[in-house]
């Protein structure tokens, strides 16, 4: 068997001694690490939660925004519909002012009697029509008016909409970013 010398003994001593500190500054590390860890995951976590909602809140926007974009276009053929039948009825009622003009021309400058009276007669009923369309022509504009508000109402909602749907895009771009940010 073999003795060891004394300064062979107080060197492992030393060693041992010199030693035990570092184990114990490993264990506090350790436990430092682990905290950190563990705030990194809660913030991962809360971090997905909130891309999750956000995701969530921007597919019912999208939703809601596909809806409303049908209901403008509806109110849109509204408008379009609305503008046509005034457009019609206006050169509809040009047309048979020009008739009744023509007739009235022609009768004055007719030589036969039978034929002036003929004139006549087809006048009146002419003059009857004109006034019932020139009496509908402020309704024929009210409708397009009416129809004109309505899409401005509906515009304006899908307005919101996109302005909503563009702040949700920002918040999910901000948390797109934020991993970057974290140490």
């Amino acid at each position: 068997m073999r003795r060891l010398s004394i300064p062979t003994i107080g060197l492992a001593i030393g060693l041992l001694l010199a030693g035990a500190p570092v184990f114990g500054q490993a264990a506090a590390t350790d436990s430092q690490t682990l905290q950190d860890l563990l705030h990194e995951v809660r913030q991962l976590r809360k971090d997905l939660q909130a891309s999750i909602t956000t995701a969530q809140k921007a597919q019912i926007v999208l939703y809601r925004m596909q809806s409303q974009q049908a209901v403008v276009a509806r109110m849109q053929q509204r408008v379009d519909n609305a503008r046509l039948i005034m457009t019609d009825a206006q050169t509809n009622r040009k047309n048979l002012e020009n008739q009744i003009k023509a007739d009235e021309d022609l009768k004055e400058h007719s030589q036969n009697a039978a034929e002036r009276k003929e004139i006549e007669d087809v006048i009146p009923p002419l003059k009857a029509k004109l006034d019932e369309w020139v009496a509908e022509e402020p309704q024929d504009q009210n409708r397009v008016i009416e129809a004109e508000g309505h899409l401005q109402t509906e515009q304006a909602k899908l307005d919101a909409l996109q302005a909503e749907l563009d702040q949700l895009e920002r918040v999910i771009d901000s948390l797109a970013r934020q991993p970057e940010n974290v140490k």
